[in-house]
């Protein structure tokens, strides 16, 4: 058996490659599962599955349909969708035509989807269904480029636009291709360059236009090899695949999954997730923080609801989990065993008879681990999933690197820190302790954005994350803040408020956003928005049931909540680093007002200058040192 460097040098030059590998070695071994909703619309959806043979027949057709509209190697196809089996398929034609996918989450408003698809000058698009398609449509003056149309959704088609088909009409024409021509795929594989552009990937900018990442054939290729001799992913895993896919996140466990050949059920739909979690069972899932937080606080309320003895019970637990999950990992780090005390041992066996059976099972009840990245999950609520027996491994990349440039070591993670590089990959630390990559991960550059590459790019391959951190002596990489994010208080004190923001959120049950505020002030303030779906179960407990979320968060009893939630925060804090006023916000923080991306990550440009009254007012009267 190969060792992993030899496996990871000796790399196939794409990932199309090794799907056609994958798909010769096990070809009737299943690839995917997708929900098809009941044919009345109600009920349970069925769940079907693709073998690699058949999704490579689909994958095939796509491919040869493309080619057949005249796409021709590294043309871009712009994907605008959520997160299903199509989407997948689609990204793999793409990629076995010898052509790139330019992602467009399907969020994006016309104006910044055009901008994507001219500035990408994407030849073809698919989109999902009629909202999709509208945005085209709208903007077709816009761009010249762009000649087809290809639409997931059947019913959403027009018959009367002849750049606009469906994506069965499209495999229709591929089919006949292939009769025509049946090598035509495999050949457009066999010449795929590892240098050739296979994904433009368009970053959410918190200001200005977002940038095109250009990343080539080999940096999935290498992703998927490097992920895989990690051993995160076994064949033998059922993989629960909800993250979008448009997001570089979702992108690199796609790879991963055709390196491993597992089973992934895919599903991106986020308000079916608790649904679907007891159906597919999965025995590996990853997630971004925002999930894990909203688990624990669903939790935490619904404990809180059934009464004081039950929530006392609750916060029992999590305190035992968490000193469980702390004991276990330090032993582990010191002498190699996760040992713990017999007291604390029993206590554990107590709580999770009580309460952390059933959180499992409410994963499923096989879930063997979780990969949590895109932004940072707070320790303690990490520590609590990891008590409770939901092992969740923090990871760490760029969409500039391919998503994953560190993983922990499943059996050896360390929550609090990002763990270990992948293999192949390099890390520095600046002198200002910035996070430094280089390897074959990191992209080529920002598209025709020659003067922006530069920036973050030196000559000789060293990538400039923009990530403050700290490497253990033994390899573990603990982010500490965005390098642009931290604060500098008017005392002259570094604050890292990501740092604060994610203690608060394992403090508060309540808390969907929280932002803090003091750069160039004497005193730090915050800017907090409650989760609907809590605050309002909290608001019927407390005489306010039926009122709508801003009357709940202007309420003067909210407010006196939040404040205990705060002031407990700060016992914990450096005084420098305590808040000292906050406000609620009206209403929560989301995508379609620019505040969030898509992968959840916080806008904190926008959302200052949204709500810069309110920073305002807690400073008013103050006296700055």
């Amino acid at each position: 058996m190969p060792d992993t460097r030899t496996l990871i040098e000796n790399r196939p030059p794409s990932v199309a490659t090794i799907f056609l590998e994958r798909v010769a070695a096990t070809p009737d071994a299943e690839a995917y599962r997708y929900p098809v909703s009941a044919a009345s619309g109600e009920g349970r959806d069925e769940w079907k599955s693709l073998s690699w043979a058949r999704a490579a027949e689909r994958v095939y057709a796509i491919a040869a349909g493309l080619i057949e509209l005249g796409i021709r190697p590294e043309e871009r196809v712009a994907l605008a969708s959520s997160t299903r089996i199509e989407w997948i398929l689609a990204d793999l034609a793409i990629m076995c035509a010898g052509a790139a996918t330019t992602t467009v989450y399907p969020q994006t408003n016309a104006d910044e989807s055009a901008y994507i698809l001219s500035d990408s000058g994407s030849r073809v698009l698919v989109a999902e269904d009629a909202q999709q398609l509208a945005k085209a449509v709208e903007k077709r003056a816009e761009l010249p480029d762009l000649t087809h149309v290809v639409v997931i959704d059947p019913s959403a088609t027009p018959t009367d636009e002849e750049w606009v088909l469906s994506l069965a009409d499209l495999e229709a024409r591929g089919r006949a291709r292939l009769e025509k021509d049946p090598g035509v795929v495999k050949e457009r594989v066999s010449s795929i360059a590892r240098d050739q552009l296979a994904t433009l990937i368009y970053t959410s900018g918190t200001t200005g236009r977002p940038k095109g990442v250009r990343l080539p054939h080999d940096n999935w290729s290498y992703m998927a090899r490097a992920t895989a001799a990690t051993g995160l992913l076994r064949a033998t895993d059922v993989e629960y695949m909800w993250l979008p896919l448009s997001h570089v996140f979702g992108k690199a466990m796609t790879s991963t999954h055709i390196e491993v050949g597992h089973v992934v059920a895919v599903d991106g739909r986020a308000d079916r997730i608790t649904a679907n979690l007891p159906v597919v069972r999965p025995t590996f899932m990853a997630a971004v923080p925002r999930v894990f937080e909203r688990v624990y606080n669903g939790v935490a309320a619904k404990a809180r609801a059934s009464g004081a003895a039950k929530y006392k019970i609750f916060l029992r637990a999590a305190r035992v989990a968490r000193a469980y999950a702390r004991t276990r990992q330090d032993n582990f780090r010191r002498t190699g065993t996760a040992s713990v005390p017999f007291a604390l041992a029993a206590q554990h066996k107590a709580a999770d008879a009580l309460v952390f059976a059933r959180i499992r099972e409410a994963f499923g009840g096989r879930l063997r681990v979780c990969v949590s990245g895109s932004a940072s999950l707070a320790p303690d609520i990490g520590y609590f999933f990891s008590g409770a027996g939901i092992h969740v491994l923090e990871g760490y990349g760029l969409t500039e690197s391919s998503a994953a440039a560190f993983v922990n070591p499943d059996g050896a993670y360390r929550t609090g820190t990002v763990g270990k590089p992948l293999p192949g990959t390099e890390v520095r630390i600046a002198d200002d302790g910035e996070i430094l990559l280089r390897g074959p991960g990191v992209m080529q550059g920002y598209h025709r954005l020659p003067e922006k590459t530069a920036e973050v790019l030196e000559p000789d391959g060293w990538f400039h994350t923009g990530d403050i951190g700290e490497l253990s002596g033994d390899g573990y990489l603990r982010i500490t803040d965005r390098k642009k994010d931290l604060i500098k208080t008017s005392g002259g004190k570094y604050i890292a408020p990501a740092e604060i923001e994610g203690r608060f959120k394992a403090v508060c049950p309540y808390v969907s956003n929280i932002l803090v505020h003091g750069a160039d002030r004497n005193f730090c303030t915050a800017l907090i928005a409650l989760d609907e779906a809590a605050i309002t179960a909290w608001a019927a407990e407390n005489g306010m049931a039926g009122r709508p979320y801003g009357d709940i968060v202007a309420a003067p009893a909210t407010v006196e909540m939040a404040d205990g939630y705060v002031r407990q925060l700060n016992e914990g804090l450096q005084r420098w680093q305590t808040i000292k006023k906050f406000r609620l916000l009206p209403r929560d923080l989301d995508v379609d007002h620019g505040e969030i991306t898509p992968s959840l990550k916080l806008k904190r440009p926008v959302v200052e200058l949204e709500y810069q009254h309110l920073i305002d007012e807690m400073y008013q009267g103050t006296r700055e040192a």
